[in-house]
């Protein structure tokens, strides 16, 4: 590609190369909030999970509900729901805990559609650039009556432009969503199996008693009869 080529002048002349420049700003931004969010997030999953469990051993619940609200790591809101109103006790235990990992998936997955959404359309809106420069290199043929390169040279290049740009925004658009979506699913295994850990070393479910039914009283056996005396 030319050094002196204009890109200001190209981006200004096509409707498809402004677009894609939004998607690429788009793009960026949801990567760097998204890569801001999961540093966050990430936490020490495995010096949290021996912090607990020693205090879960001592008995110290109280102080392992602590540790959970001190840990970024989703980890920590999803033990903290086993602890809430001795959530390990009942026998909604299990449904409880994937609930709470359902929760932290949707946080955890915010925006990330975005992501995938710019790698699908970016292609897609190169390839109408591609279709929107040879109309162009058409029309500049048809309106001049000559084919000659100087006059579609400006729909060729719209065209091969557009092209590049499409796929200059879908590429990284996939490496960055397949990234964040591994780093998700790490998170949550983590959590997950963190938590079983700690439930692991907790009470198991205690089984509700039922009350046993009143029996009825013993009938008294019948007597017989005392036999009439005869005087």
């Amino acid at each position: 590609m030319p050094v002196d080529f204009n890109w200001m002048a190209q981006v200004g002349s096509s409707p498809v190369l402004m677009v894609l420049l939004g998607f690429s700003v788009v793009t960026l931004g949801v990567a760097i909030e998204r890569l801001l969010y999961y540093s966050k997030r990430s936490g020490r999953s495995d010096a949290t999970r021996k912090r607990m469990l020693d205090e879960v051993r001592n008995g110290d619940v109280k102080a392992a509900m602590r540790t959970c609200d001190a840990t970024s790591h989703p980890m920590g809101y999803v033990v903290k729901t086993l602890f809430r109103d001795g959530a390990y006790l009942i026998q909604g235990a299990e449904e409880r805990l994937q609930i709470a990992l359902s929760e932290q998936k949707m946080i955890l997955e915010r925006n990330l559609g975005i992501l995938g959404t710019m790698a699908a359309v970016a292609p897609l809106v190169g390839l109408l650039g591609t279709v929107w420069g040879i109309m162009r290199a058409f029309h500049d043929m048809a309106a001049s009556g000559s084919a000659a390169p100087s006059v579609v040279a400006a729909g060729v290049a719209e065209a091969l432009v557009t092209t590049a740009a499409g796929l200059v925004v879908a590429v990284p658009a996939v490496m960055l969503y397949n990234y964040f979506a591994r780093r998700l699913n790490v998170m949550l295994v983590e959590a997950e199996n963190h938590a079983r850990a700690v439930r692991s070393e907790l009470d198991g479910p205690v089984e509700v008693a039922r009350p046993e039914r009143p029996r009825p009283a013993a009938m008294a056996p019948e007597r017989a009869p005392a036999p009439a005396v005869e005087r």
